[in-house]
């Protein structure tokens, strides 16, 4: 048995606890994909899970799962795919994980195998209610554009997508339909390049929603140039401010407590965390994958690699 409440204002996720001596691998999964498409975030707490279950039960939901290549993070179930979250300690703005890749994962799980005493609470932030937050101009601004993913490339890219390092002008313009990438020059140097809509709709809500790496880039990475919009122009400062402003005022934390697993809906949540202030006590593993009852996202290609088998984006060199 199981007690389920439901989200509530102050708490944007449902939160799901045994009702007596349960083990998360007995939580059935009929009763939890509805709760899933209804409400984008779930917090399983008091389940006492400990890692090998994690793995098992994210993928009872995702038939392949991506390993996330950015710096910092430690396999701790390589089988499952299972990692360590970043491993600085300042703060993360909201971001969908991995949305500066056309690869998005459908679905993020966090699972809290240690937790701080204080600091570093995982936020979250529904993209849809960040939609009816922002004022209307930029609101307005954002509706119909799409934003543009531009970013350098290497030998080893274009031999995985490509099958040759070095391709003809013809293959550059008509690249396998499996590729989620067009190819361009810009000032001369060969790009690779893909768009995504600024405001979308998620998986399973028929609402727009901002969910990007637009703060992430600004605010962390200190970059005003990536993504841009449609034109080629930057997203506006005052745009990029106001968003994050709304944000803030209704993003919520996750206090963390030992086996809580949070399930997100990455269409449609963002996440980010409050500054570690003791990274020897945080240990948080995620998981990120694809449902195995995701609809077909119009924005990604036919028969996409990451659908068919667990994925491993091609590496730049050191």
């Amino acid at each position: 048995m199981l007690t389920i409440r439901p989200p509530e204002p102050g708490r944007p996720y449902a939160l799901i606890q045994p009702a007596g001596n349960a083990h998360i691998m007995d939580v059935p999964v009929n009763d939890v994909i509805p709760l899933y498409k209804q409400f984008g975030a779930l917090l399983f707490r008091g389940f006492g899970l400990e890692l090998p279950a994690f793995g098992q039960f994210a993928r009872q939901y995702c038939k392949t799962s991506v390993l996330n290549e950015s710096p910092g993070r430690q396999a701790l179930d390589p089988a499952c795919n299972v990692q360590t979250v970043d491993g600085g300690t300042r703060a993360f703005s909201l971001h969908p994980e991995l949305s500066r890749e056309p690869w998005k994962p459908d679905a993020a799980f966090f699972a809290c195998l240690s937790p701080p005493s204080r600091g570093g609470e995982t936020t979250i932030c529904d993209g849809v209610a960040l939609v009816r937050e922002m004022p209307a101009e930029v609101r307005q601004g954002l509706e119909g554009r799409r934003l543009l993913h531009i970013r350098d490339i290497w030998p080893g890219l274009l031999d995985y997508w490509l099958g040759t390092s070095n391709p003809p002008e013809t293959l550059l313009a008509n690249p396998p339909p499996s590729c989620p990438y067009r190819f361009g020059r810009l000032n001369g140097t060969l790009v690779r390049y893909f768009t995504r809509p600024a405001l979308h709709r998620p998986m399973f809500i028929d609402a727009p929603a901002f969910g990007n790496f637009l703060l992430f880039a600004r605010f962390n990475n200190n970059r005003p140039d990536f993504p841009v919009l449609d034109d080629g122009r930057p997203v506006p400062e005052a745009w990029l401010q106001a968003i994050r402003a709304a944000g803030q005022r209704i993003t919520t934390p996750i206090g963390w407590q030992r086996g809580d697993v949070l399930m997100l809906d990455n269409t449609r949540f963002m996440h980010g965390r409050a500054e570690i202030l003791d990274i020897r006590e945080r240990l948080i593993a995620s998981f990120f994958g694809y449902l195995n009852f995701a609809p077909p996202n119009p924005e990604e290609p036919p028969a996409p690699p990451w659908r068919k088998a667990d994925f491993s984006p091609p590496l730049p060199p050191l």
